[in-house]
């Protein structure tokens, strides 16, 4: 198998890497985290200029038939800046929902939203009692007249406090925990009954647990067949945590940049600490780490090609289980090695570190996902 990016691919990272250095230095990120913008509307449609909102979707949608190999690099090349953008949210998540589940004008419609940067989603399915467990849901879908009543609560909406459209799963029939009987919605955030309590991740970034208190919204909102959705729910969020092992890949690379030129610049004893033999023993692991780190989320991304749901789902959760806990590793031993200044909010590994920590916890946790890879081990996939 080759595994040499194309021209094309390489001269999109390069490009994004570039626009992270020149426009989303440090800095500048610090001072839109400190203001009241969720993020930054000049950088969302430089986005759109580079083709990156666009890119996992068919031309025939007005996308560039991206594959999640590309999203891997957009991913990757991204992290280094911390972006506040709900790129993951609109476009891997929300717009992977949008295209498993739409009928055609509805695809044509919401996803050329997506790719000109016009409209931002966010995605609200887990529920206060129900921790990453997708079949989980009690929030209800009842007809009325004019459409759908949507009643119930979501958790932790990342997000959703900026978006200018939400999706919402919510139960049609069935009871709690049944596999069918999942449908998701489209809605608008002012809708009557749609309360949002808004807070900051300690990443800089804002979600929203919605609360739905006899919401009404019209029959078109139901994306898709109805009472079908939890395959492409669950299928999305396998995408978009294949997508932030890779974001999880730029993070640690990030921090061993970081973290090496801090080793040849500080001095104790009159020489570089970077000298130190027991220094440079953590140093080394951390590198092997970015390197298994790479390779396992290279394969997961190869892998969300396979036409299997179960594959998809059994290689995503491998890959978040064993790429989390190397991050994690990296992100401590970071911090550590820049002693009391790790965790001081003017140095970028105490923000890269934040950053990991919450991308552990999003769409399953190591233990999570380890779970499930381990219960799915010796299950047939199709």
């Amino acid at each position: 198998m080759d595994f040499n990016f194309t021209e094309e691919q390489l001269a999109l990272e390069d490009t994004i890497s570039r626009f992270i250095n020149k426009d989303y230095a440090f800095e500048a990120r610090r001072k839109r985290v400190a203001s009241e913008e969720a993020y930054d509307r000049n950088a969302w449609n430089t986005y759109a200029e580079l083709g990156i909102l666009a890119l996992p979707f068919h031309e025939d949608l007005g996308g560039l038939n991206g594959t999640p190999l590309d999203t891997y690099l957009v991913m990757k090349a991204l992290a280094p800046g911390l972006i506040l953008e709900p790129y993951v949210s609109t476009v891997v998540l929300s717009g992977g929902l949008i295209n498993a589940l739409g009928t055609a004008e509805q695809k044509e419609t919401l996803i050329a939203g997506i790719a000109d940067g016009s409209v931002t989603y966010a995605f609200g399915h887990y529920e206060p009692d129900f921790r990453y467990l997708e079949k989980m849901v009690s929030t209800s879908a009842t007809k009325s007249a004019n459409g759908w009543v949507l009643s119930g609560q979501k958790a932790m909406a990342i997000d959703a406090p900026s978006a200018s459209q939400l999706l919402v799963s919510a139960r049609t029939s069935g009871a709690t925990g049944d596999e069918e009987g999942i449908s998701v919605f489209l809605l608008d955030p002012a809708t009557p009954g749609v309360t949002l309590k808004t807070y900051k991740t300690h990443d800089g970034h804002y979600a929203a647990d919605i609360v739905l208190d006899n919401a009404e919204v019209p029959a078109s909102a139901l994306l898709g067949e109805e009472g079908k959705a939890l395959p492409a729910i669950m299928d999305a969020i396998a995408q978009t945590n294949v997508a932030l092992c890779a974001e999880l890949v730029g993070l640690i690379k990030a921090l061993n940049d970081a973290t090496l030129e801090y080793l040849k610049t500080r001095k104790q004893f009159g020489v570089a600490i970077g000298t130190f033999q027991a220094l440079q023993h953590r140093m080394a692991d951390m590198a092997i780490a970015a390197e298994q780190a790479n390779s396992m989320a290279l394969l997961a991304a190869i892998e969300m090609q396979n036409k299997s749901l179960q594959h998809r789902i059994f290689k995503a959760s491998g890959a978040k289980a064993y790429i989390s806990k190397l991050a994690r590793k990296v992100s401590q031993e970071a911090v550590q090695m820049h002693g009391g200044m790790g965790v001081t909010d003017e140095l970028n590994v105490a923000h890269f570190f934040k950053r990991v920590n919450l991308i552990n916890t999003m769409f399953g946790d190591h233990d999570f996902h380890m779970q499930r890879y381990s219960d799915m081990l010796d299950v047939p996939l199709n």
